[in-house]
């Protein structure tokens, strides 16, 4: 092969991969226009993007993201379950005929919950799809369950709320199959291009910046609440949309849903704001110390969060259904579970799909020891 026609060769690549990231309609949309103008008026945007309340490296320099490509490639351990998972198919009757007072919850594994307060059925960043990826053939692929959650499987819900953009937590053939079943939609700032370019009508969404609330019922508010993370779908729209976390305020109780972040102060203001909660959602995985310290958790991180936030009850996400880093994959329940008990903080690790109350049905499983 001559000199020209490797040249040629690596343009043709070059071509075809900058054709698919503006063509595959999985990436979603970049704000412009109007959308664009109505971002720059937040607080929280700045020299063209996005940014966290407190400094942080914000890109990876090639060297970096060359050595965590290799980490990648060349991990090893128990980074899946060595047999499929024994998961509960979810009961549509049981979750639409149970009324009480209590948070009502179902988790489908990584950051997926369906949360009933008051009455109101609320669907958490729900990925369904089969990888969390950008591609369908490549990519973090689901573990083996016995049973998996489809849009076909939900009762009626009244809205879905979205903590950001990535695909782990907004997921492209998921919101296909939802947008008509639900009406509503609350993202962040920016993430409303997504969806439309997706169907869903702008009427149907709504966006909010950092401390803004809305009320779903008379009964129940809702207000997006900072994190320390970051944005971005393709190759150049990081920190293009919002990132962050949900305060949900019922009549009798109230939850907070983390979604993504590194450890930091915002914990505390947020507990100092809403606290205490009943029941709380709490990133746990996905951690890598040397390389995504400030963006994830560790696990006793994630704990000090729960306490930050003054949490009663707190339940470990973001971990037990894809393979997104190099730790092995029940290592955050493990550590989690270990320094809750150290700070005297109250646990609940259901099995994926069972419907728990909260706080009278709290527990620990422990599903995942018979597992490798």
């Amino acid at each position: 092969m001559t000199l020209l026609s490797i040249i040629i060769a690596i343009v043709a690549v070059i071509i075809l991969v900058i054709a698919f990231f503006k063509t595959a309609p999985q990436i979603g949309a970049k704000p412009e226009g109007a959308d664009l103008k109505g971002l720059q008026l937040s607080d929280n945007y700045k020299e063209d993007k996005f940014v966290n309340q407190f400094d942080i490296e914000d890109d990876f320099p090639l060297s970096k993201s060359i050595s965590i490509m290799y980490k990648f490639i060349m991990k090893k351990g128990a980074l899946e379950p060595d047999k499929q998972v024994l998961t509960t198919r979810f009961d549509k009757q049981s979750w639409v005929q149970r009324n009480e007072e209590e948070i009502l919850l179902a988790w489908f594994g990584h950051s997926s919950a369906l949360i009933k307060m008051d009455g109101k059925t609320i669907l958490a960043d729900p990925v369904f799809g089969e990888r969390a990826s950008m591609f369908s053939f490549m990519g973090p692929k689901k573990f083996d369950y016995s049973n998996y959650m489809d849009v076909d499987q939900l009762p009626e819900v009244d809205l879905v709320i979205i903590s950001h953009d990535h695909y782990d937590h907004l997921d492209y053939p998921t919101i296909l199959a939802l947008k008509d079943h639900v009406s509503l939609f609350y993202v962040p700032l920016g993430v409303a291009s997504h969806l439309e370019k997706w169907g869903i009508p702008a009427e149907h969404i709504k966006t909010f910046d950092w401390w803004e609330s809305q009320n779903l019922s008379e009964d129940l508010k809702l207000t997006f609440a900072p994190t320390q993370h970051f944005s971005g779908r393709g190759l150049n729209d990081k920190f293009s949309t919002l990132w962050g976390s949900w305060v949900i305020e019922g009549s009798v109780q109230k939850m907070y849903f983390s979604g993504d972040s590194g450890y930091f102060p915002g914990f505390k203001e947020i507990g100092e704001k809403f606290g205490p909660f009943d029941f709380a959602l709490v990133e746990c995985g996905a951690y890598n110390a040397e390389d995504w310290g400030d963006i994830h958790m560790l696990p006793e991180k994630s704990v000090q969060a729960a306490l930050d936030v003054k949490a009663k009850i707190a339940m470990p996400i973001h971990w037990g259904k894809f393979d997104l880093a190099l730790h092995p994959w029940k290592e955050p329940v493990q550590r989690f579970l270990k320094a809750a008990k150290i700070n005297g903080l109250q646990t609940h690790t259901p099995v994926v799909g069972d419907i728990l109350s909260i706080p009278a049905e709290t527990g620990n499983s422990n599903w995942w020891e018979a597992y490798q």
